[in-house]
């Protein structure tokens, strides 16, 4: 039986973050949808050919190429003991699929993080990107502590797109608390607290679902 973890939360509640360093404690691999697809994208398989194509399109990648997609990263050898998801399950199809593939390995622990809309506003709206290396920083940095590269705001974190994504994921996504809540092993977290406050209860609620 394996380690299995959803991290849930909307744009900039954090979940990228805690779901790397939960997997990173817990020795599982943390599978992130945006890693995955590039990956795939890159490997030019003929799953990869698929989801370059739709990209290439500018469309979103559809429940059942996703599953798949998800399928072959949670397969592979590293991911027996368990593993961390980042961004997937988004819809209920791809958390009906996601219940079938786990049948039988073990129940997932689901972990919401909690965050009012204002402030995942002010945090993406403050959030800048280096030209040169790519990496995430804030606003009140000038230059890219990694490479000195230029800092720039994402189209979409500014703060009016923010709220319509904001809007996007609560139409989509959060039906799917609902889902997980009648099938046990859901906990919403409060994530205003600092990201080690965040981390140690996460790491909290996983260790209790695992015994």
């Amino acid at each position: 039986m394996g380690l299995y973890v959803i991290m849930l939360g909307p744009p900039g509640a954090g979940k990228g973050t805690q779901a790397e360093r939960l997997a990173k404690r817990l020795g599982v691999p943390r599978v992130s949808t945006g890693d995955i697809l590039r990956e795939a994208v890159s490997a030019g398989s003929d799953l990869g050919r698929q989801v370059q194509a739709v990209m290439s399109r500018g469309e979103l990648v559809g429940d059942a190429l996703m599953v798949e997609v998800v399928r072959e990263r949670v397969c592979r050898p590293d991911a027996a003991a368990g593993f961390v998801l980042d961004g997937f399950p988004r819809t209920i199809a791809q958390a009906e699929a996601l219940e079938a593939l786990l049948d039988g390995r073990g129940t997932p622990a689901v972990v919401e993080l909690v965050v009012p809309e204002d402030e995942l506003v002010r945090r993406l709206s403050a959030r800048r990107v280096c030209t040169g290396c790519g990496v995430n920083a804030w606003a009140a940095d000038t230059a890219c502590a990694a490479c000195g590269g230029r800092l720039v705001q994402r189209d979409d974190d500014m703060a009016e797109v923010v709220r319509e994504r904001l809007r996007v994921f609560a139409r989509q996504t959060q039906p799917m608390v609902a889902f997980y809540r009648d099938r046990g092993g859901y906990r919403p977290i409060d994530g205003t607290r600092t990201p080690d406050e965040v981390t140690a209860e996460v790491t909290r609620i996983v260790t209790e679902h695992r015994s």
